[in-house]
């Protein structure tokens, strides 16, 4: 019986093609096109949990701007991306091989994740009550010192914030709330931007992982898909598919925080990246959340006296930081060198 080794990739992974959603009528305002757009939606949400969007308003060009602006910091060498170390904001350089998914439930992780990446958050001002207090994540970003790149990430980000918030009806809608439920806990949302590098590797070994199999923490993500293949995703049946989306479309995936606020009647949906085989892949994604403060509180369209709430009311700002230090290991060495 042979004994050589098979490469991690080459299992036989199907593809499956994610629901489209158009975003067109809802873009340009069209209120009915919110109730037709939201059973869909809703559909999605509840099962696969993850989809793609197009007509979003993101330009490939944008996109592409984007890109550059990842490798451009990527290409620097390890001492200047070292002065960007990630602190314990959550706001910084994480080098290749420093993390490791220590708490999932998805599939055993045994080596430290490929991917590197710089993490953004969004900028508090200085005279912010929480800044002042020192809370935690309440920050803002060490940029780092090359010319137009705070400015080009600003302009992407901004746009994918703004296309965010106009679909906060369509959830709505979704979850038979009131229009406008959702508006005042994104007044003064947290987002954060992981542009990301992962190398190219010539063997995977079983167990090993560009990024390892997780779920997104907050409300929702936003990212194109990379040019280099990677990302899989864990459908209902618990398998593992490459997914398959129009070319220039968004993908949009929900995390754990919407899913524990809507009672798990939404799917916080379980994905992993495998190392690139050709090419280093760059990866941009946006997380869209709610307010640090906003509390999940039960929804009446989420809870029975059958299906009673299965999670305690808590604050975006307590899950986040309890997921952190549940699932990197690098977490708790950032917290010990800001204490040092």
């Amino acid at each position: 019986m042979s004994t050589a080794k098979i490469d991690a990739r080459d299992k036989d992974f199907p593809y499956k093609e994610l629901p489209v959603m158009d975003l067109d009528p809802i873009l340009k305002g069209d209120r009915d096109a919110i109730k037709s757009l939201a059973k869909e939606w809703r559909d999605v949400a509840e099962t696969l949990g993850f989809m793609c969007l197009t007509n979003h308003g993101i330009s490939l060009d944008k996109i592409e701007r984007m890109e550059q602006q990842i490798i451009r910091f990527h290409d620097q060498d390890i001492d200047f991306k070292m002065k960007f170390k990630v602190n314990e904001h959550q706001r910084g350089y994480i080098p290749s091989k420093t993390t490791i998914l220590k708490h999932s439930e998805y599939e055993e992780h045994t080596k430290t994740d490929t991917v590197e990446c710089l993490v953004l958050a969004t900028d508090y001002p200085d005279d912010h009550p929480n800044v002042k207090a020192g809370k935690q994540f309440y920050s803002q970003n060490p940029w780092p010192e090359l010319d137009g790149f705070k400015e080009e990430i600003m302009d992407y980000w901004d746009g994918i914030i703004n296309m965010c918030k106009k679909l906060l009806p369509v959830w709505a809608e979704a979850l038979e709330v009131e229009d406008g439920f959702f508006e005042p806990h994104f007044e003064e949302l947290y987002s954060y931007f992981r542009l990301a590098k992962y190398p190219k590797v010539d063997f995977v070994e079983e167990k090993e992982f560009g990024l390892g199999a997780h779920a997104d923490t907050g409300f929702m993500t936003i990212l194109p898909m990379a040019k280099e293949p990677g990302l899989q995703v864990m459908d209902t049946n618990g398998e593992w598919f490459w997914p398959v989306i129009p070319e220039g479309a968004l993908i949009l995936n929900l995390g754990q925080f919407l899913e524990r606020w809507t009672n798990e009647r939404f799917r916080a949906t379980p994905h992993r990246v495998l190392p690139p085989r050709n090419n280093d892949r760059y990866s941009l994604a946006c997380f869209v959340n709610t307010g640090l403060d906003t509390v999940a509180k039960q929804i009446p369209s989420c809870v029975s006296n059958d299906n009673p709430m299965k999670y305690p009311e808590e604050s975006y700002w307590d899950f986040y930081k309890w997921y952190l230090q549940q699932t990197y290991t690098h977490y708790g060495k950032v917290a010990e060198d800001s204490n040092a």
